[in-house]
């Protein structure tokens, strides 16, 4: 459906002078996105995830036509709407021609119109050759409108809505021009807590209902994970990692996706043997064993990451009948509702852990941790 080649956007950056000619100031470039390639199946949620400034925002213009690229292909359902193949005349759909459908942050819906001309508003705009009769803009406003479960609200204004209607309503809009592709940019970052998790299911019964493909974009990893059937994990313009929500998570190519994604503990070591898949790798703190499909050799440097649901908290030892079990005292713990974490001292590590909220330890206790190896995951060192 949607295929990202090679994509490269650049900016104007700071002013710097050449070394060997301090008179000509050199424009240095500062790439928002560089070399990106990707594909989004016909009728999946692609979500870029990553911290402000990685690019993914400025993928998602690019692909809207909102911004033009340097170089680069973009194409949705076979038809190219941005190239710059070598030999050929360089081609940039306006974005008013894609026919994409696009959620912005700000919803930026009309508050001088009702809801029902709110989400008729592209219709009627569209090209007289293409333009639908009033009777067919109505019904598939109001098809979509009970989709969203707005209809009963076709006739208020949309400035008495709140703030989780004005979003289905900015959904709706976009919907009702049955794009090929949808473009959503952090649409619920504006809403509490409680409404963006509600929103979230809501947005994801609504795509996979229509089964409209639709690329995602957010800050927000546990958003990234409840909705999306691929991630692309973006940092500094480039996609570092690419999977399924729980390839991602249980296994993470390097430091900065374990780290972005959930919490983790991590303990620095090297590998100092290997039996199959099964490593031992030596730490400042003793020795963990765990098991993975890297092949890395022995002496490589690298981080074992520990989630700390994977770690095991009790106050009394079972010493040779586990592996990886390690003694250290509490330094403190949080109740969470559904989940309790402590922090536990070993050695010079403080390593968190999360369990049912009913097993409680009081700070100075003595406890043994125990790592399951499965759960473990090796990261080479960046």
């Amino acid at each position: 459906m949607l295929r990202i080649n090679n994509l490269v956007k650049s900016f104007d950056g700071e002013r710097r002078r050449r070394r060997n000619s301090p008179s000509a100031p050199q424009e240095a470039r500062v790439f928002a996105v560089n070399d990106v390639s990707f594909n989004v199946e016909n009728g999946q949620l692609f979500t870029l995830l990553g911290p402000s400034g990685c690019g993914k925002t400025t993928t998602l213009r690019s692909i809207a036509g909102l911004e033009r690229p340097d170089s680069g292909t973009i194409e949705v359902g076979g038809r190219v709407l941005f190239s710059t193949k070598e030999g050929k005349k360089p081609l940039n759909v306006p974005a008013n021609e894609r026919g994409l459908g696009m959620v912005f942050q700000s919803y930026a819906i009309w508050p001088h119109m009702s809801v029902f001309d709110n989400v008729a508003f592209p219709l009627q705009v569209k090209k007289r050759g293409d333009r639908l009769g009033r009777k067919e803009i109505s019904e598939r406003v109001m098809r979509v409108l009970e989709t969203m479960e707005l209809a009963n609200l076709a006739d208020r204004q949309a400035t008495k809505l709140s703030g989780g209607q004005q979003q289905r309503l900015a959904l709706a809009r976009a919907l009702v021009i049955e794009p090929p592709l949808l473009l959503l940019d952090e649409p619920l970052s504006n809403l509490d807590a409680k409404l963006r998790e509600s929103l979230r299911y809501e947005l994801k019964r609504v795509q996979r209902e229509l089964g409209i493909t639709s690329v995602y974009v957010t800050h927000d990893q546990v958003e990234a994970l409840a909705l999306s059937n691929s991630i692309a994990v973006m940092r500094n313009g480039n996609v570092v990692q690419l999977g399924r929500p729980r390839e991602i998570y249980e296994n993470p190519n390097c430091r900065f996706v374990a780290e972005f994604i959930g919490t983790s503990n991590f303990l620095s070591g090297n590998v100092v043997s290997k039996d199959g898949d099964r490593y031992t790798v030596n730490t400042v703190d003793g020795q963990i064993v765990l098991d993975s499909a890297a092949n890395l050799p022995m002496g490589t440097d690298v981080i074992v990451s520990v989630r700390p649901e994977a770690v095991e908290v009790s106050t009394t030892s079972r010493q040779g009948e586990v592996p990886n079990e390690w003694k250290g005292t509490v330094l403190t713990r949080a109740y969470l509702g559904d989940s309790l974490d402590h922090v536990v001292g070993v050695g010079k590590h403080e390593l968190r852990t999360r369990g049912n909220p009913t097993t409680s330890i009081e700070p100075g206790t003595e406890v043994y941790l125990r790592m399951d190896p499965a759960k473990l995951v090796l990261v080479p060192v960046d």
